[in-house]
């Protein structure tokens, strides 16, 4: 009798050294264009996978903007060739429900709402909502009811900004 084998398949991110990577590749191209690259996503889905890059500016962001950044984008990614599997590069604006990415946006964005999701538990959860107070060193400060978290940097695998519509 034959054992069948198991796959897993999950929508695992890249390592932060590969993200990194990519960021010191793509952020000069969309910095020479003029905006500032605000992160950069990936997900694993097989032939589904997505890459996406954050791009911002002062006057906001346009779909013609998108469309010239991802034209660039997409040339240094066809030469350079860092991701082996097939992906779908997606250029978009932060927009209000932002990712934070970097300490910089984390403290930039103090006072705001915020959801955290850790790579892994901290204090029995990887769950956090609650008001972002700022940045202490290599930590994330976020509020949670009665109870301030400190969040380090490096265990943080998403976080974004709560929009607020008043």
């Amino acid at each position: 009798m034959g054992v069948s084998p198991i796959f897993c398949f999950s929508q695992e991110r890249f390592s932060v050294a590969k993200l990194d990577q990519l960021h010191a590749m793509l952020a000069p191209v969309v910095e020479g264009l003029g905006y500032d690259c605000w992160g950069i996503e990936y997900l694993a889905q097989g032939k589904h996978s997505l890459l996406r890059v954050y791009i911002d500016h002062a006057d906001g962001i346009g779909v013609e903007d998108c469309e010239k950044v991802s034209r660039q984008v997409s040339g240094v990614l066809d030469v350079e060739d860092p991701i082996s599997a097939e992906y779908t590069l997606e250029v978009s604006s932060p927009g209000m429900d932002r990712p934070l990415f970097t300490l910089p946006q984390f403290a930039a964005w103090a006072g705001s709402q915020v959801k955290i999701k850790l790579r892994v538990p901290f204090e029995g959860r990887r769950n956090f909502q609650g008001l972002l107070k700022g940045i202490e060193e290599q930590d994330v400060v976020v509020q949670v009811d009665d109870h301030e978290f400190l969040l380090p940097i490096d265990s943080i695998d998403k976080a974004q900004v709560i929009p607020r519509f008043d």
